[in-house]
């Protein structure tokens, strides 16, 4: 998988963060908003947004919300509701703002095939054996596009950057 240095991520696309740093570049911990409330604003988009002078806007809970479903009804919720949220997202910003899913956990849940870069989520007890196919199910397979996200040469990835999901 292609790695992002670039400061992109704060500005645009969709990004999955799980280093504290990396957040703090983009909002402070106040300015997060919930799954709850992202989910409610697909409908009508505020004109600014919270983080970043306006061009950012970072959601806590989406791996607790994962975590409460089986991996069947987590994989429909994503590919449903999450995928409308984020494609509304999208639109109502024309590409020119950034939405960023903090995942805590990210770093030991998410896993990347080195060699076909399809990326997963790996689900909690007592479904820990199974994986969600994040890839195939957020952004149909387009895996050209998913960085990881590095703040600097050498360190380990800080989440994962995708300018546009179709």
């Amino acid at each position: 998988m292609r790695q992002l240095q670039d400061s992109v991520w704060q500005r645009r696309g969709v990004s999955w963060l799980w280093d504290g740093e990396a957040l703090g570049k983009v909002a402070m911990a106040s300015e997060a908003w919930s799954l709850r409330e992202f989910l409610i604003a697909a409908e009508d988009w505020p004109d600014e947004l919270p983080s970043n002078s306006g061009n950012t806007l970072v959601v806590g809970g989406l791996e607790g919300c994962l975590d409460l479903l089986s991996p069947a009804q987590a994989e429909e919720w994503l590919g449903s509701t999450m995928k409308d949220a984020l494609l509304s997202f999208q639109s109502a910003y024309e590409g020119a703002a950034a939405l960023v899913f903090w995942l805590p956990s990210g770093a030991g849940r998410i896993t990347i095939n080195s060699a076909t870069d399809a990326v997963g989520w790996r689900c909690a007890a007592p479904h820990s054996h199974e994986q969600i196919d994040f890839g195939r199910v957020l952004w149909g397979e387009a895996r050209e596009y998913p960085q990881e996200i590095v703040l600097r040469e050498g360190s380990k990835a800080a989440g994962l950057f995708h300018l546009r999901i179709t």
